[in-house]
């Protein structure tokens, strides 16, 4: 479609779809909802209002001391895990089209992002982020 054949026909007739599954979806949530009012159950005990352990009565000291290194262990995974949901696609259009001149700015961004985060894993190391106990 060229600007000179634009229309307000054709642009309401594309964004009908859009509005259209907008509302089927809410009233898909709205009667989800509604269900789950009208067949929930809604007597409460105490027994239902305790905290469910695995089928375990809880304790009634319920604090517990978690180690920072944990958290940091679990973000560092996520960094890296992140970084190969960017890397596959990436190397996979990359290979597909024929490595010439123009394919050099990709690529050297691509080390760049690379580089950043071997950085990154080397300081944890170093700093004894990834060593589970000390």
């Amino acid at each position: 479609m060229t600007p000179d054949t634009f229309s307000v026909e054709l642009f309401t007739q594309n964004w009908t779809a859009v509005a259209l599954s907008a509302v089927v979806a809410a009233m898909a949530i709205g009667g989800m909802f509604a269900a789950s009012r009208m067949l929930s159950a809604r007597r409460h005990s105490e027994e239902k209002l305790t905290t469910y352990e695995c089928g375990i009565p809880p304790s009634p000291y319920t604090w517990s001391n978690i180690n920072v290194r944990f958290y940091i262990f679990a973000i560092l995974f996520l960094i890296f895990d992140v970084e190969a949901v960017f890397l596959f696609p990436w190397a996979v259009i990359f290979m597909q089209e024929k490595i010439n001149e123009a394919n050099t700015l990709p690529f050297y961004a691509m080390m760049m992002f690379l580089g950043v985060l071997a950085f990154a894993i080397i300081y944890a190391w170093k700093k004894g982020v990834l060593e589970w106990q000390k």
